[in-house]
């Protein structure tokens, strides 16, 4: 069993971008300016922009953050994404989800240009991926995988079992992963809520990958012997042990389903640090127009 290290190759990758963006700014360049905007203070959330406004630093980006309290109407929140959209400096931003309920996620989300939506979640980006053109892939599905590349996992004809059908993480993944590329060429299965004996399908995956949001969910029973197993889930759960009185969990049993497999991710330290180099991926894909020109 070998452990999958995304803070090792996060760490990688984000010297190879910083190196990049040193030769960019040496030829006379533009430094790539990734924005984000934040609505309200969860906790979650303020920690994951944190982690992206210290992902630019490590990178040689700019970084610029925009902050509304919870009761930003949907209106103010849409005349600040139409003003990045305009701002020749912004190569990318990104709206930091979920929004309060009184807005609308995906009116907000259609909003942004998608030569700039770096998280990759406009309908133009989404669909691109689908059918296999360029675009800004969604960051988690990109990061895990650069870990399966990285780490020279085979996925040609291997089947890939995905439990979680979300537009953020799921559906991205599987489309991803059958497209005739490396990694690419699976067989992929997506499980859900209403897939009957989910173990079933869960132990024929040569590749597992979890995205429900279940701490624990998927036990040794339901991993064959040699499997890769990528954990997506990264749930806060109560630990009077910790200082901070919770710790993060993953949708997979590690401790007894490790041993069953050929490489696993941890959580944390996983697929996590992936996503937010992923992001960084993308900003620099569109402060040199890579993608769009």
């Amino acid at each position: 069993m070998q452990i999958i290290d995304g803070k090792q190759v996060s760490a990688q990758i984000k010297q190879e971008i910083a190196a990049e963006v040193d030769k960019i700014v040496a030829d006379g360049g533009k430094r790539p300016h990734l924005a984000g905007v934040l609505v309200g203070h969860d906790g979650g959330s303020e920690s994951y922009m944190s982690s992206k406004v210290k992902a630019c630093e490590q990178c040689g980006f700019k970084s610029s953050l925009i902050r509304f309290e919870e009761d930003v109407t949907e209106q103010t929140l849409l005349e600040t994404i139409e003003r990045l959209n305009h701002d020749d400096d912004v190569d990318g931003f990104i709206v930091q989800l979920p929004l309060p309920r009184h807005i609308n996620e995906q009116r907000v989300i259609e909003a942004i240009d998608y030569r700039k939506d770096v998280d990759g979640f406009h309908p133009i980006n989404v669909g691109r991926l689908s059918i296999g053109l360029p675009c800004f892939r969604s960051a988690t599905p990109a990061g895990i995988l650069m870990l399966l590349e990285r780490y020279g996992i085979e996925t040609r004809g291997k089947h890939c079992v995905v439990i979680g059908r979300s537009n953020i993480v799921g559906k991205p993944v599987a489309s991803l992963l059958m497209q005739k590329a490396n990694p690419g060429n699976c067989t992929v299965t997506v499980c859900h809520s209403a897939t009957p004996d989910i173990a079933s399908l869960t132990r024929q995956a040569d590749i597992l990958i979890a995205a429900m949001g279940k701490p624990g969910f998927v036990t040794a029973d339901m991993v064959k012997e040699g499997a890769v197993v990528i954990d997506v889930g990264t749930t806060r759960v109560a630990d009077e042990t910790r200082k901070s009185g919770w710790r993060l969990c993953g949708d997979v049993d590690f401790d007894h389903v490790a041993d069953k497999c050929s490489f696993i991710t941890p959580v944390p330290g996983g697929v996590g640090p992936m996503t937010i180099v992923s992001l960084m991926h993308n900003t620099l894909l569109a402060a040199t127009k890579q993608i769009y020109q």
